[in-house]
């Protein structure tokens, strides 16, 4: 992955559309019950930039933020349901984006899995890569026997 340039993006409709200035933060495939709802999927692959990195180019008026714990927020187009970004307090000044909405997605490689603690057992994503888990989701764990 390049640490300089931008990836591009929206949601499926094109209503959305955003811009991410590189490098990323991080980039990893997250496991949380949440997260699988939310995207009606067994993980869901975010990555990680600060605010300022991040510019909305079209679409404020079709994006809609709704609360998903006390401390978080996702966002969705309205217009085609897709899901598209996250903020928590929990990483303040940061913004998370998912990955399948970007234009170019191979530019981005997860590095980690999270929050394995609620992972689907035949979730192959966590025999090959780190794995972390416990009651923040993010400290290290073994690897599940194969």
């Amino acid at each position: 992955m390049s640490n300089t340039g931008a990836l591009e993006g929206g949601c499926l409709c094109g209503a959305v559309k955003y811009r991410v200035e590189l490098p990323v933060k991080w980039c990893a495939h997250c496991h949380c019950r949440v997260c699988r709802r939310a995207h009606g999927a067994g993980f869901v692959t975010w990555f990680g930039v600060d605010r300022p990195a991040f510019h909305l180019h079209r679409g404020e008026d079709a994006l809609r933020w709704r609360a998903s714990s006390p401390e978080a927020e996702r966002a969705f187009c309205s217009e085609c349901g897709t899901p598209l970004f996250f903020r928590s307090e929990r990483w303040p000044g940061e913004i998370h984006v998912a990955v399948g909405t970007v234009d170019e997605p191979a530019a981005l490689l997860p590095a980690v899995n999270v929050f394995t603690d609620d992972a689907i057992p035949w979730n192959y994503a966590l025999h090959t890569l780190p794995t972390l888990g416990g009651p923040s989701g993010i400290e290290p764990v073994s690897k599940p026997q194969s």
